[in-house]
């Protein structure tokens, strides 16, 4: 995979004024000049909330704030006319586009159908708690707003495999649709979990995937997006999206990068996965996020030497996308797992320095979010060190439980290349690390400010790094950090 700098261009957070689409175009020389290459843009498909819908809430997906349904015009980041501008004004810049799509379920139905059901339990649903019953279900998709525009389609409870309300009875349940049955090629948590809210998209049904893949080819010659980020989908069959995938490439008339959701720690899972969906997506590796929130919370105790132990980056590289948090781990929301502030830099150092995996700045960590002021000018000076520097090779130096380092050794014809990174989670230390002999004599300083060592590189481009108590340096040429630093 290509070097690239993906920013998560949003948070949960941000507030429902129809103003966001505009703020991206307004920011996309600032990012491009940051040294973002790429955006995830949220969901632009109108949800069941409306303008106060983070946009996973899917209701119409050819509504991308054009028509009067469910309470507005615009989403909560604003009109199509300014989702479609903002794209354009981000391209200009030279950002790539990923869109946020989701196919899980649809929600926030305009009428109800009765239809057969068997109740299953919320921690297994392999076990009916009921037998087969006649629920009222809101599963009607008329789409009145639009009346039939780009699409005339009307979803119904066919095109669906469960629901968790009967209307009738006003029954929170599991319900499956008689004679459906779970899609057995998914995440086998509480024995099946095909279902995870609103309506579950039956993706046995050829005319769901027929109308999934309409909307697919409309929505990519619409938008020229680069790239998808795919919601859930652990909850979704896992081969679902080969052939979805393959058609919009055909239309694309190139690669697109696609990277899947599927949050689990279980590394074994991830790798299943990759290995089903015919490796067209790569995945986020979220057991990389579990590791640095143990390493933040656990008091110095966490072992660093383990930091990548169990990862995408450890064992499938090449299929890694990496972060730090985003808006499922926010405070609040139903993933939480905030890296706490201290550690944040050191997270980000994790990802943005090394050769493995493509990594996500989340936008709450770039421009603060609900009662988090944002990273600060380290994590700028980190993602402006990843684009102007040439890595070359790694070597690490992950050998002791609390301080662990590892150096880049830079290009021949970039002089001011290299870069020596150490880190600790507890009390600080220094280790001897060689950059390359190609920078002997060469002056390293800590690009972060953490440290006020100057470090000179010996005749093997060898030298000694110490770093403080708790903290990340970063030492690079002292040239080069002039530069970066302004």
């Amino acid at each position: 995979m290509e070097k690239q700098t993906i920013l998560q261009g949003f948070e949960w957070y941000l507030p429902a004024d129809g103003t966001h689409w505009n703020t991206l175009a307004e920011k996309a020389e600032e990012l491009r000049d940051l040294g973002i290459g790429a955006i995830w843009l949220p969901p632009a498909c109108k949800g069941a909330a409306g303008a106060e819908d983070v946009g996973y809430g899917t209701y119409d997906l050819y509504d991308l704030g054009e028509f009067d349904q469910k309470g507005s015009i615009g989403t909560k980041y604003g009109t199509k006319e300014d989702y479609l501008n903002s794209i354009v004004a981000l391209k200009k810049a030279g950002l790539k586009i990923y869109a946020d799509i989701v196919f899980d379920h649809f929600m926030g139905a305009d009428e109800t159908e009765k239809v057969s059901a068997v109740a299953y339990q919320f921690d297994d649903r392999t076990k009916p708690s009921s037998g087969e019953e006649e629920i009222e279900a809101w599963t009607k998709f008329t789409f009145p707003g639009r009346q039939g525009k780009y699409n005339s389609y009307q979803w119904n409870w066919k095109n669906f495999s469960g629901v968790d309300y009967d209307a009738r009875e006003k029954d929170h349940a599991i319900f499956n649709f008689t004679d459906k049955g779970w899609e057995p090629k998914v995440d086998d948590e509480k024995g099946n979990f095909d279902y995870l809210m609103g309506c579950n998209l039956d993706m046995e049904n050829p005319v769901t995937i027929e109308q999934l893949d309409k909307w697919g080819k409309w929505y990519q010659e619409l938008t020229d997006v680069d790239g998808y980020r795919l919601d859930a989908v652990k909850h979704i069959r896992f081969d679902l999206f080969v052939d979805w995938l393959l058609n919009r490439r055909k239309e694309k008339g190139g690669e697109l990068f696609v990277v899947g959701e599927y949050w689990s720690d279980e590394l074994e899972k991830l790798q299943r996965y990759l290995e089903s969906s015919g490796n067209l997506i790569a995945l986020f590796d979220v057991p990389l996020h579990f590791n640095f929130l143990q390493a933040s919370s656990s008091l110095g105790k966490f072992d660093m030497r383990q930091i990548f132990t169990g990862t995408l980056i450890e064992t499938r590289p090449d299929w890694a996308v990496t972060f730090v948090d985003n808006h499922d781990t926010q405070q609040g929301q139903s993933l939480e797992s905030w890296i706490e502030g201290w550690f944040k830099l050191h997270a980000y150092s994790l990802i943005l320095l090394r050769n493995e995996g493509i990594p996500v700045i989340f936008w709450g960590d770039l421009y603060g979010t609900k009662n988090v002021e944002a990273v600060g000018d380290g994590l700028d000076a980190l993602i402006k060190l990843r684009e102007e520097l040439e890595f070359g090779n790694q070597t690490d130096y992950l050998d002791d439980p609390s301080v662990i380092g590892w150096t880049l050794t830079g290009e021949f014809d970039q002089a001011d290349s290299g870069a020596a990174i150490m880190m600790t989670n507890a009390q600080g230390g220094e280790k001897t690390m060689t950059v390359s002999a190609i920078h002997e004599g060469a002056t390293f300083v800590d690009l972060l400010g953490n440290n006020e060592a100057k470090v000179i590189l010996d005749e093997n481009g060898q030298g000694v790094f110490p770093v403080n108590d708790g903290q990340v340096s970063v030492y690079v040429n002292e040239k080069l950090a002039k530069k970066i630093r302004g």
